[in-house]
Formats: C-alpha cells, sequence, structure tokens
C-alpha cells in the first residue's frame, strides 16, 4: 500500500475594488493605498477587498473604495481582473480580483481603515510607477485607451 497523501485544502476568494479618480482636478488623479510589509516597505496598491454575500462586483468596490479610502464613487466602467494562487495556512487560495475605474463624487481622503497605513492622490501618469504589484501595473496599461472617451466628459 501507499502512504495517503493529504490534499491541501484550496479556497475561492472574490475580491473588488478599483482605480478611483478625481477627473474635477488637473491633471487627473487616483487614490491610492498603502500598507507597510514585513520588511517594513510601504508597498503601494489599488483598494479593494472582499465581495460580500448578496454584493455584486460593483457594488464591493464602491464599498471598500470608500472604507479603504474615504472616498465615495460610482463605477465607470470595468478595468480588468486579475487572479493569481497564494498559500496561507495550509491552505490553497485562488483569489480573483475585479478592478473597476470609478469616479469620484464625495468623501474625504482618508486613511482611518485598520488594513491601511497611508492613502494619497497620485497624478494619474504616476500611478503605474508607484503601484508594487505587477498585475496591478498591468492594468494601467489599459487606463488611457478606456478614458479616452471620458476626457471631454
Amino acid at each position: 500500500m501507499s502512504p495517503r497523501v493529504a490534499k491541501t485544502p484550496r479556497i475561492e476568494e472574490v475580491s473588488a475594488g478599483g482605480l478611483v479618480l478625481d477627473r474635477s482636478s488637473r491633471p487627473w488623479k487616483a487614490a491610492l493605498i498603502a500598507r507597510v510589509d514585513r520588511r517594513g516597505r510601504l508597498i503601494w496598491s489599488l483598494p479593494k477587498g472582499h465581495v460580500e454575500a448578496g454584493e455584486t462586483n460593483e457594488q464591493a468596490a464602491i464599498r471598500e473604495v470608500e472604507e479603504e479610502t474615504g472616498i465615495q464613487s460610482s463605477v465607470l466602467m470595468l478595468l480588468g481582473t486579475i487572479d493569481f494562487w497564494f498559500m496561507a495556512e495550509e491552505k490553497r487560495i485562488h483569489k480573483t480580483v475585479h478592478h473597476f475605474l470609478l469616479d469620484a463624487n464625495g468623501g474625504e481622503l482618508s486613511d482611518e481603515d485598520r488594513e491601511v497605513d497611508e492613502v494619497a492622490w497620485i497624478p494619474l501618469d504616476e500611478v503605474e510607477g508607484k503601484l508594487a504589484y505587477p498585475d496591478e501595473r498591468k492594468l494601467m496599461a489599459r487606463v488611457p485607451e478606456l478614458l479616452a472617451g471620458l476626457a471631454d466628459a
């Protein structure tokens, strides 16, 4: 008999968030969040979080952006979806994150959320260089094309 190999439990997680834009400023700016990693480095990313039961991805993105940045927003369009695998607590996790382009329409920038160490409005042309995660930087390549029709809005 061969020894039994224990299977690592697989978990599916879905999150939503995105790139929230302040189109009232020139140049346009985007709200980013930062967390301090285990090495003490400030890691900048797009705001996002888990989709709650009964929520659409769009509703979760709006809620998470407000919770993590203090900014109220509305969805303009889908920016893109990222999925990846990681291990946590002896579980294999497949995470899917739906990112939207959002329009800021209220609130004040705030880092009150316990999961966020810093928030900032960053000029849109500097966002890609500030983001820590390659997949989020790749999403930024789509932004000029998606925003082309919004420039005069």
